[in-house]
């Protein structure tokens, strides 16, 4: 199931990706420049949600997700592809999920919303822990893509929750769906990494 999950996001990323990616590549944009654009692209979204623009900051989220599923394609496809850029794009991923939670937590705090400024911090805690997870499991030789809630579907409940926000407690619910999904997939690949190593 996993596996087939797997499957399905690479082959819509691909339909969806494929044609920027051609004209890109005959740009003089390297695919570390599209990493470092996606993210500074994230810290403009985070600096509208802290100022409360919610609706235009879930709009630029989704442009910034989007930036995020090029460069890894774009090296792919120019042959370009470097552990070092690994490296930058998983750095830049973990500081893009920290910029926007704590642009979040921004106008939480200053309206004293306590239970809500809490939730942020659980969600920051449960998406890097799924992130991490898969890190430590790669750097011991386990291929951990496994999971139900990766980082396309964070971006996608968390866009649609800054998006429908003038509705009431929608971006809550939708930090409380991030948070409760991503610990399952934390546990999911904990799982998996134990059953990948319970006989060596």
């Amino acid at each position: 199931m996993a596996n087939k999950n797997t499957d399905i996001r690479k082959n819509l990323q691909q339909y969806f990706t494929e044609p920027i990616v051609r004209l890109l590549a005959r740009t003089p944009l390297t695919p570390n420049a599209v990493t470092i654009i996606g993210f500074l692209v994230t810290v403009l979204a985070a600096v509208y949600i802290a100022t409360g623009e919610f609706f235009i900051g879930g709009i630029i989220v989704l442009a910034a997700g989007f930036l995020d599923m090029l460069d890894g394609a774009l090296a792919r496809l120019t042959n370009q592809t470097t552990r070092f850029g690994a490296v930058l794009d998983s750095t830049l991923d973990r500081l893009s999920e920290a910029a926007l939670m704590l642009g979040i937590l921004v106008p939480f705090a200053s309206q004293g919303m306590v239970a809500e400024s809490l939730l942020v911090g659980l969600t920051l805690v449960g998406s890097l822990m799924v992130s991490y997870l898969r890190a430590r499991a790669e750097g011991i030789g386990i291929d951990c893509k496994v999971g139900l809630f990766t980082r396309a579907e964070r971006v996608i409940v968390l866009a649609l929750g800054l998006l429908l926000s003038q509705f009431d407690y929608v971006l809550v619910i939708a930090l409380v769906i991030i948070a409760l999904f991503s610990f399952f997939t934390a546990g999911q690949r904990l799982w998996h990494a134990y059953r990948q190593t319970r006989n060596t």
